[in-house]
C-alpha cells in the first residue's frame, strides 16, 4: 500500500527543530495513516510544548488528528504571552539552567531548581506533582507525557534566556522577595537577627538586611548589588513598570 503523503509547513520560529529539508515552505512528508499529527510533528523534532496551533486545510485540529493523504498542515508556534491554566504560574528548571533559576528568583518568580541531575522521569513527575512549567533545553524531557507543562529554552545565554521566559509567560514580578539560593520567601531582618551569618566587615558596613524564611540565608546590598539592580531594572522596563 502506498503511504499517505501530506504537505507540512513549520513556522519559522520552529525551524531550528526540524531537518533542513523542512525549514522553508510546505514540504512533502510520508505518513503511515495511523499515527496522530502530534506524533508526526514530534517525529520531525518539534516538541509539542512549542506548538500553539495545528492547521489542516485551513481548519484548526487537535494533536490527536490522524492526517490523511493530500492534507496540507501548518504548524504554528505558541501564542505569547502563553497562558497556563489550572495552577499558579510556577517553574521547574533542570540542572543546566541554574543561572536562569537564580535570576527568576531575583525577580520574585517561583522557580524550583534541582542542582543535581534527577533524570528525566523524576523531573517530569515533579513537574506534574507540583504543577510547574518545566523549563529545559532537553527536547527528550519536554516530550514526556507526564509533564504538567513545559517550554523549550531557546538560548544558551542567561540574559537572552531570561528575556525569552519573561516574554513568553509574562509572570508577575516582585523583585527582592525570594531567596536566590533556595526559592524561599525573604522577610526583613535586623542586624541582630542575622549577626551569626555575617562577617565582621559586613556587620560594620551594612544596616539593612533580609533573611530567607526557609534556609535562613541573609541578604544585604553588597558588592554585586549594582549588577543585580541592572538585571531587575531591565526586566521591569521590558515589562513596562
Amino acid at each position: 500500500m502506498k503511504p499517505a503523503e501530506i504537505h507540512i509547513e513549520v513556522a519559522p520560529e520552529l525551524a531550528l527543530f526540524v531537518p533542513h529539508a523542512h525549514r522553508t515552505g510546505a514540504t512533502p512528508l510520508a505518513t503511515d495513516g495511523v499515527s496522530t499529527l502530534g506524533h508526526v510533528v514530534e517525529s520531525l523534532g518539534v516538541p509539542l510544548t512549542e506548538v500553539g496551533v495545528l492547521v489542516v486545510d485551513g481548519r484548526e485540529v487537535r494533536v490527536s488528528h490522524i492526517p490523511a493523504d493530500g492534507e496540507s498542515v501548518t504548524v504554528r508556534p505558541v501564542r505569547r504571552p502563553q497562558q497556563v491554566p489550572g495552577a499558579p504560574l510556577r517553574f521547574l528548571l533542570d540542572v543546566h539552567l541554574g543561572t536562569l533559576a537564580r535570576r527568576l528568583r531575583l525577580l520574585g518568580v517561583d522557580a524550583a531548581y534541582e542542582s543535581t541531575d534527577l533524570g528525566d522521569p523524576a523531573l517530569a513527575a515533579l513537574s506534574a506533582a507540583e504543577r510547574r512549567v518545566m523549563l529545559s533545553r532537553d527536547r527528550g524531557l519536554l516530550r514526556r507525557r507526564e509533564l504538567w507543562a513545559g517550554a523549550y529554552v531557546y538560548s544558551t545565554q542567561p540574559d537572552e534566556q531570561l528575556r525569552d521566559v519573561l516574554a513568553r509567560f509574562a509572570p508577575d514580578l516582585r523583585p527582592w522577595t525570594r531567596c536566590t539560593a533556595c526559592n524561599g520567601r525573604l522577610k526583613p531582618a535586623t542586624k541582630e537577627q542575622v549577626a551569626d551569618r555575617l562577617e565582621g566587615g559586613t556587620e560594620r558596613s551594612y544596616d539593612v538586611f533580609a533573611q530567607c524564611d526557609t534556609c535562613g540565608r541573609a541578604y544585604w546590598k553588597g558588592a554585586h548589588h549594582e549588577q543585580l539592580e541592572a538585571i531587575v531594572r531591565e526586566a521591569l522596563e521590558t515589562r513596562g513598570g
